[in-house]
């Protein structure tokens, strides 16, 4: 499989990805990676190192996005930029994934000015995994598209659920629809709308209405579906809230010195660790003709790594196929 890698993105760049890189091309011998930046430097970095010289390209490209800057100034001022680069290969069929630990902004807009949406998508979304008291969910869209539509939050809901079956193993997903109530006629006209899809729909089986935030982990849901604005404040919301209480918890139990604590500590790093983002390596953006994983800008090499093998994992799994498949069209509401 061969995938683009935005070299210069990220808070470690290139560093980090490089090691990703070489990382995952060490365990998957079917792999081909496409290191995207400045080849100069990472010709460099990559000079005294072992690696498969057949299964490693670097393409070269002029600049990068940076994380303070606006996607679509930048994009427009750096045609050329490594996470532009990215997507033209993906677009000349050279490439089948592309991956990036840059601005989120600039790799969804890059990826939207190219057109490749699958067959029948109407909008792309960023779906992220989160932990819940009963196991794991999906939530999309988190991001690409804060002026979503109610046939976008539908779509968002079979691509959630096609992903939570496809690659998370859970069989019939529950799906559910954000909102500040669980009762019917809740919430705006966008989400009072889509609810009528979902009613409508061949989905309705594993439909389970509205969902209210508090819900999310709790469990009550297997996909939840939002817009994108609202989306980015729950995970931002949930990161921020999940790092405040990590450090309280493991400055409290690293400082309890007797037995049953360093035991409970243990236990709690093994938790940690369970949930955090380095594990599935990063947000895949579903309704691509093509993969494309979003990683965190603070991504170590174990993240991209782990990001590269998901869209492995994704390709192999045949999700595109199965979401053209389920998007034939769209269901009619009165």
């Amino acid at each position: 499989m061969r995938i683009a890698l935005d070299a210069m993105g990220g808070d470690a760049a290139p560093g980090i990805n490089i090691e990703g890189a070489l990382a995952a091309l060490s365990q998957r011998e079917t792999l081909h990676v496409y290191l995207v930046g400045d080849a100069l430097q990472l010709e460099q970095l990559l000079r005294d190192r072992d690696y498969p010289r057949d299964r490693l390209t670097i393409e070269p490209a002029e600049g990068f996005v940076g994380m303070e800057e606006k996607p679509t100034d930048a994009l427009r001022k750096k045609p050329n930029a490594s996470i532009a680069v990215c997507w033209k290969l993906m677009a000349e069929k050279k490439v089948e994934a592309v991956v990036s630990a840059g601005n989120t902004g600039a790799v969804v807009a890059a990826g939207l000015r190219t057109r490749l949406f699958l067959k029948n998508v109407k909008r792309p979304g960023i779906s992220v995994v989160l932990p819940t008291l009963t196991g794991k969910c999906i939530l999309m869209d988190v991001g690409a598209n804060p002026a979503a539509r109610p046939e976008h939050l539908y779509q968002y809901g079979i691509m959630g659920a096609i992903y939570a079956e496809q690659m998370m193993g859970i069989a019939n997903p529950r799906v559910g629809l954000l909102n500040i109530g669980s009762e019917d006629g809740k919430g705006t006209d966008l989400v009072r709308e889509a609810h009528q899809y979902f009613q409508a729909s061949a989905l309705k089986k594993n439909y389970i209405g509205n969902v209210e935030g508090r819900g999310i982990y709790q469990g009550e849901a297997d996909v939840i579906v939002c817009e994108g604005f609202v989306g980015n404040v729950v995970l931002k919301v949930s990161e921020g809230m999940a790092d405040m209480m990590f450090r309280v918890l493991s400055h409290e139990i690293t400082s309890a010195l007797d037995a049953e604590k360093a035991i409970a500590g243990q236990a709690f790093h093994q938790a940690a660790r369970r949930y955090e983002y380095r594990e599935t390596g990063g947000a895949p953006l579903l309704g691509i003709d093509g993969l494309c994983m979003i990683c965190h800008g603070s991504s170590d090499a174990r993240a991209m790594a782990n990001s590269l093998f998901t869209c492995i994992k994704m390709s192999e799994r045949n999700l595109n196929e199965t979401i053209v498949e389920q998007l034939t069209e769209m269901p009619v509401i009165a």
